[in-house]
């Protein structure tokens, strides 16, 4: 598809930081690709779309995030149904600030990732209605540098959960199902939650994350729903059956195995050992 370059300048007055809009998809694709002299992040917040990026077809629907590059060219075709998008565009020098400040943070990932196409994110319930709150706050807020900031960073920290070696090494779909993984709504349901994120045969994924991971899909969200567990012992005290049924275990006694293979401990002693009281005097 031949590509144009499409400029911030087009957007912004000279005093502003971020352009928003919220549109509804043609059923099109237009007659060229672009791609920009600027950031862009968009969420499909209604329906479908196909979206072609860097050569490649993605077929998108509603709760998928994606943090497009500068040099990613795209173009949008919205399925029969429809579909709407908000999208927030914003300055180079913006992503530097910030992938400077919290290196840690955003090193090579969102608006910095590597390989040859941008992250894509599928976010369960609570997240997507997070992301689509902040998102639509921007609609009516100030265009200063404050306000487009505090939304990058709600993305990153509240929205988007960092897997770095999924969203490298795998194909796009397995790389969003990794994505929807992190999230409560989704590794609470096991194995099938994971395989129903990704759309594809039971097979088809148990193959994939083999050849990626090197685990089955059973042991990969095992993992996850083990280190949500440690989090919450370390955090809350919540007690470790309520824990345990919050991961998705009716089987406290399977959990107490999977957690004690993970950690070298029990729930219990790993609490012991590292929860502190914040108003106790430490030794």
């Amino acid at each position: 598809m031949l590509t144009e370059r499409y400029k911030l300048a087009s957007y912004l007055k000279e005093d502003e930081t971020f352009h928003y809009a919220r549109k509804a998809l043609s059923k099109r694709f237009p007659a060229r690709a672009h791609d920009h002299d600027y950031f862009e992040v968009f969420i499909v917040i209604r329906g479908r779309t196909a979206h072609w990026i860097n050569g490649v077809m993605q077929n998108l629907h509603q709760g998928q995030l994606v943090f497009v590059r500068p040099s990613d060219a795209h173009a949008f075709k919205a399925a029969r149904e429809g579909c709407e998008i908000i999208n927030v565009m914003f300055r180079k020098e913006t992503v530097a600030h910030l992938v400077s400040r919290y290196h840690d943070t955003l090193a090579g990932r969102l608006f910095d990732a590597p390989g040859p196409l941008p992250e894509l994110h599928t976010l369960g319930p609570r997240r997507f209605e997070r992301a689509l709150a902040v998102a639509t706050q921007l609609q009516t807020a100030d265009r200063a540098l404050a306000r487009i900031e505090e939304f990058l960073l709600v993305l990153a920290n509240r929205v988007a959960s960092p897997e770095r070696q999924i969203v490298i090494s795998g194909p796009g779909w397995f790389s969003a199902a990794c994505s929807a993984a992190q999230h409560v709504e989704v590794f609470a349901q096991g194995a099938p939650g994971f395989i129903e994120a990704a759309g594809r045969s039971h097979e088809h994924v148990c193959r994939t994350c083999k050849e990626v991971l090197g685990i089955t899909p059973t042991e990969y969200i095992n993992r996850i729903r083990m280190d949500h567990a440690a989090r919450l012992l370390r955090t809350e005290d919540t007690s470790i059956e309520k824990v345990a049924s919050i991961c998705g275990f009716e089987n406290t006694s399977y959990f107490y195995r999977l957690f004690a293979r993970q950690f070298g401990a029990t729930p219990k002693r790993y609490r012991s050992t590292h929860k502190r009281d914040p108003f106790a005097a430490m030794d």
